[in-house]
Formats: C-alpha cells, structure tokens, sequence
C-alpha cells in the first residue's frame, strides 16, 4: 500500500500539463528526453526536471540505454499507465488545460466535439458516468494496435447549475 507521502508525490506529479503530455508522448512508443524536448518545444534541462519526476513516482520508466547520433547515450522512458489508475486532486483546470495546449494548432476539422445536455436523476447519472467510464477502461486496457494512430479523448462531465 502507498504512504500518504507516496500519493502526495503522485498527485504534484500529475499536477502539471507538461507532465501530462510527457505521459501521453511516451504512451505508445518510448522517448529520450531529447525527442520530448523537440516535440514539447521544451529546453532539454526543463524536460530532464519533468521526466525525473514521473520516473521517480513510477509513472515513467527507463528503457534500456541505446547509442545516439555520434555514440551519445541515449535512454528512452515509456508510460507505464500507473496515471490511469491515480487520481489527481483538483483535476479539472489541469485536464482542460492539458487539453487545450494538445489542440493546439489543429485544424477544427481535426477534433471531434459533442456536447450534451440531460436531465438525470442521481441514480441515473451515475448508471451514465459508470457506463462511459466502463468503456474507456476497457479501451486503456487493450494492447495498441500494431497498425493503430494515437488517439486522444477528453471527456468532461458537470452538472449544469444554469438549465434548471
């Protein structure tokens, strides 16, 4: 079981857009912190900083070192999918805002938006979140596929205090 200290750790880690996208990065194919610097704009020094503490609080992973241009060593670090299972306090500005710097520059026509209003009771509603979170996981828990395209979704759910 973790310490109080441990899910503290966790939750500052995961308290950071640019963490976020780290972690979303090295979903699918391990980085170095050279291509995270690149990718993410970020000086290298800034990413190593970010990159040690989602190593630290094991929601990285150190693959095995590798020669780089010019027999530079290179170690590349992965996801290891702990953030899907660790809450993070306060979570909503830090997910909209890690959400809005992924979308970035995209086209409108590259991003799928549905918005939905309803009128549930609690016992509904609850049957509705459970259902969709039911989904997802399924989805996080399938291996990638060989031939499959990273794929992002943001799904935001609150109660309508203006629709009565």
């Amino acid at each position: 079981m973790d310490s109080d200290e441990d899910l503290q750790a966790r939750g500052r880690a995961l308290s950071s857009p640019v963490r976020l996208r780290i972690l979303r990065l090295c979903l699918h194919r391990p980085r170095t912190n050279k291509e995270i610097a690149q990718t993410l704009e970020l000086n290298p020094a800034t990413s190593l900083h970010h990159v040690r503490t989602l190593l630290s609080t094991g929601f990285l992973a150190a693959d095995d070192a590798r020669s780089g241009n010019r027999g530079a060593k290179e170690i590349p670090y992965r996801a290891t999918g702990l953030s899907w299972t660790s809450r993070i306090p306060n979570a909503a500005p830090v997910l909209v805002e890690t959400f809005l710097q992924e979308i970035e520059g995209l086209q409108p026509s590259e991003i799928d938006v549905w918005r939905l209003g309803v009128k549930l009771n609690d016992a509904h509603r609850d049957e509705m979140m459970g259902r969709i979170r039911e989904v997802l996981e399924d989805y996080a828990r399938r291996e990638p596929d060989a031939d499959g395209t990273a794929t992002s979704i943001m799904l935001a759910h609150h109660l309508d205090r203006t629709a009565g």
